[in-house]
């Protein structure tokens, strides 16, 4: 790689960064819908009493663990988009926060978890570990090619 390429902005980190954003939207609207039990969230996410008491139930670390993850999905996808290093950090965290839910969720509640939000929650859930990893790696590699600064 000459010294022209690098740190040169390639175009899908645009394209990563704009569907991270938007991805992460979603987890950020569900935190602050649970949060402030928002009627426009509770309505239209069709949540039953029963859902609303097990997260409103969460021992402190697991709610840490949420904040954790959704807030540094967020951070790490805005410093993304200005080509920050600290993004790989930011995703890093919300790794830890992922992990900390998911022991939670899947490691102590599974079956009621399963229960009360359907089947397919622990494939959801798969799904969320695959592109939160991913993100990480990718503002890793973004770093060290010295595309963020």
């Amino acid at each position: 790689m000459n010294m022209t390429e690098v740190g040169k902005t390639p175009w899908h980190l645009w394209v990563v960064g704009v569907l991270s954003f938007l991805w992460h939207c979603i987890p950020v609207s569900d935190y602050i819908g649970f949060k402030t039990k928002a009627a426009w969230y509770i309505a239209g996410a069709d949540l039953k009493p029963a859902q609303i008491a097990w997260v409103d139930a969460y021992p402190v670390w697991a709610d840490v663990g949420w904040a954790l993850g959704v807030w540094g999905a967020m951070a790490g996808s805005l410093l993304l988009l200005v080509r920050s290093r600290h993004a790989a950090s930011a995703f890093l965290i919300s790794l830890i926060g992922l992990a900390i839910m998911s022991a939670y969720q899947v490691g102590m509640q599974a079956k009621e978890y399963q229960a009360l939000f359907g089947e397919g929650v622990l494939m959801f859930l798969g799904l969320i570990w695959v592109i939160a990893i991913a993100l990480f790696f990718y503002a890793r590699a973004m770093a060290a090619k010295g595309v963020l600064r």
